[in-house]
């Protein structure tokens, strides 16, 4: 029986073994670390945001083309992927404000846990402490360099060895160099879903403070913009808005560029609606009216970066206080000095242009036998479940592609 070889046995590699293996292939999943999957054991902070709720595929961010990224994420919808889930025995649970899956006993572990005892049934060899040095095309087939081992054969080879975020985890971006190094095109690496940071003192005194926001990330080449939670921190900004919109600043930072703004609206209300709540009501104060929409600590700090009085009544509010009021509550500046990068980056934006890659298979365009998937791919999506999505459709593709690629070559 032909061979298959996946490198790597996080969320994307570990469902390309399994579909490989499902589909006939014999198949070997190499992993660099003891235990495998362990971005999958942090993710939602222990619980594993498996899936979201819903999908709005415009929400995924690409240098390459967005169709083809879209063929990518449609080639394994949704409500199949919850199918396979429930059908492996890992029930999930849906948490409606938040528009996330999780599994049903709230364990990341289970989840991972699941995922390998799903291959090993189906037939798939996994080697941990396996680390893995290189890979090249020989004689029609591939050979895998192991460290301190002698080399593995292969007939296709599914590259799944993630990005650079998490370098705890056991990323360390050899998988994208190799693939540069074989030619590919790669689109330039940036930490993304990172949390923004601010040497601001008056901001940093709000840490702790969260609301729900929306939040905008505007430089001279892109634009985010995320309605969800924020929250202030000692060194700047977190939460899903900010995570969302960060890899705008962590590209304009990279790039030399100072010039991104990131630019929030604080409440619901809109300009109309400020400018009506705080027009004279009794003997309300203005601080009192910023208090009914707002937690009072950022209320304070917002009058004060608008150089208005927070004990001045309403009545006495002066028209261009209340412009420079109205103008921070509803497009109001953050400072920024930075981001946290890779270290606490959920992903890694850039990668593997997807036009180096068959839209179906994920085979590569530019070497027989070689399939690449998961976080290597250009493409991220927001928090929230997406990226994991994304790692399980591409996955799945690559593993039935390479299966397929192997089984033609068995009946030729």
């Amino acid at each position: 029986m032909r061979h298959v070889v996946v490198i790597g046995a996080g969320a994307a590699g570990t469902m390309a073994a399994i579909f490989a293996a499902r589909d006939g292939a014999r198949t070997t999943l190499l992993e660099r670390t003891r235990d495998g999957g362990r971005k999958i054991l942090i993710s939602g902070g222990g619980r594993c945001n498996i899936l979201p709720l819903e999908v709005d595929e415009s929400r995924f961010v690409t240098d390459s083309s967005p169709n083809t990224l879209r063929k990518m994420l449609r080639s394994w919808p949704l409500d199949e992927q919850v199918r396979f889930f429930e059908a492996i025995g890992i029930p999930l649970a849906e948490e409606r404000e938040s528009l996330k899956r999780f599994p049903a006993s709230h364990k990341a572990r289970d989840v991972r846990d699941g995922l390998h005892a799903q291959a090993r049934r189906e037939g798939v060899d996994i080697r941990f402490d396996t680390l893995v040095t290189g890979f090249a095309p020989n004689a029609g087939r591939w050979a895998i360099a192991i460290d301190g081992a002698s080399p593995v054969e292969a007939d296709a080879v599914v590259v799944a060895t993630g990005g650079l975020s998490v370098p705890a985890t056991g990323s360390d971006g050899i998988g994208l160099r190799l693939l540069g190094a074989l030619g590919h095109v790669l689109h330039p690496t940036y930490p993304a879903l990172t949390p923004i940071t601010s040497r601001d003192a008056t901001f940093a005194a709000l840490s702790g403070v969260s609301l729900e926001v929306t939040l905008s990330a505007i430089d001279a080449h892109r634009a985010a913009t995320s309605k969800r939670g924020f929250l202030f921190t000692h060194h700047g900004y977190s939460g899903p808005a900010a995570l969302d919109v960060s890899h705008v600043v962590a590209r304009s930072r990279l790039e030399g560029d100072s010039s991104a703004r990131l630019i929030v609206q604080w409440t619901e209300l809109g300009e109309k609606e400020w400018e009506a709540a705080l027009r004279p009501h009794g003997p309300r104060t203005v601080a009192g009216a910023l208090r009914a929409h707002l937690p009072e600590r950022l209320a304070l700090v917002l009058l004060a970066k608008a150089e208005v009085d927070h004990t001045r009544p309403l009545a006495e509010l002066r028209r261009a206080e209340r412009k420079r009021l109205v103008e921070m509550l509803v497009r109001g500046t953050l400072p920024w000095s930075g981001d946290e990068g890779y270290k606490k980056a959920e992903v890694t934006g850039g990668g593997v242009s997807l036009g180096e890659v068959d839209t179906r298979t994920l085979e590569s365009r530019r070497h027989p036998g070689l399939f690449v998937c998961g976080e290597a791919l250009d493409a991220f999506g927001p928090i929230g479940g997406y990226n994991f999505m994304w790692a399980w459709a591409t996955g799945r593709a690559a593993g039935r592609g390479a299966a397929a690629m192997v089984g033609r070559g068995e009946r030729s």
